[in-house]
């Protein structure tokens, strides 16, 4: 378990249950501020459940604490309030709304001229969905309709950005535009964010550090220059492999 006084996020002995038995089995780990980190794993490895259980999404037990304080008892809606903004699995745009529209869902409750400012810097981002603001975003390509859900979440102004699965279901070109765009993003913004990946190459890509779960624990950690190694790509890749063999039928990502 990696974690320091110095980290936005700590969590210590998380544990998701669904039904009887547990699905993330008590992990620990701390995301420093202004830092990239991932869960890499297979599909059933609980990568998903630990992150919506740090959004307040489900049920889960074990501190997780935010600058420093403990959320665990807080709703959804207050940590979102105090700046964990979650990006789903598979996106969940609105697809009746026009592309406008859904970046207003994400600065509702900001003034205008906030608002104003914030979606410049976000089309500036994503100059792909600049020119398609009236559009209804269910129009719009897989790779576009990623960078929406990212760029709604921005709207927020995160202090923490919980991403899972950004790449999922996207052509490689798309993934690296993806990945390319959220690099500047954190570059020019100093963006605090934990992604949930199934693709080791493209969380490499960003992170600077990473864990590796198999079957609800964590059994591995990379740093930064391991990410980037043959050694570390190899590491993560025997303990993808072994989550794949492992995990069991009907266990949630």
């Amino acid at each position: 378990m990696s974690e320091s006084m110095s980290d936005l996020l700590q969590v210590e002995g998380l544990t998701v249950r669904y039904g009887a038995g547990p699905v993330v089995h008590g992990v620990g780990f701390g995301v420093a501020g202004g830092t990239v980190a991932a869960l890499l794993g297979a599909n059933g490895a609980g990568k998903s459940s630990t992150l919506q259980a740090i959004a307040g999404l489900i049920p889960s037990h074990g501190p997780v604490r935010f600058d420093g304080h403990d959320i665990s008892r807080l709703s959804s809606a207050a940590r979102f309030r105090a700046g964990i903004v979650y990006v789903p699995e598979g996106r969940a745009i609105v697809a009746d709304l026009s592309v406008a529209e859904n970046l207003t869902l994400g600065s509702f409750f900001v003034d205008g001229r906030t608002r104003a400012r914030r979606r410049r810097v976000v089309l500036e981002f994503f100059p792909e969905i600049a020119n398609r603001l009236d559009a209804p975003a269910g129009l719009l390509s897989g790779g576009e309709q990623q960078m929406l859900a990212i760029g709604r979440a921005l709207m927020s102004a995160p202090r923490l950005l919980l991403l899972d699965e950004p790449s999922l279901g996207l052509a490689p070109m798309l993934v690296t535009r993806v990945y390319e765009r959220l690099a500047a993003i954190q570059k020019e913004q100093k963006l605090s964010a934990l992604l949930v990946e199934q693709s080791f190459h493209a969380a490499a890509k960003l992170a600077a550090r990473a864990w590796v779960m198999r079957q609800g624990r964590i059994v591995g950690e990379l740093d930064a220059e391991a990410l980037r190694s043959r050694e570390g790509r190899q590491q993560a890749i025997d303990a993808y492999l072994g989550a794949r063999q492992g995990a069991g039928a009907g266990v949630p990502a």
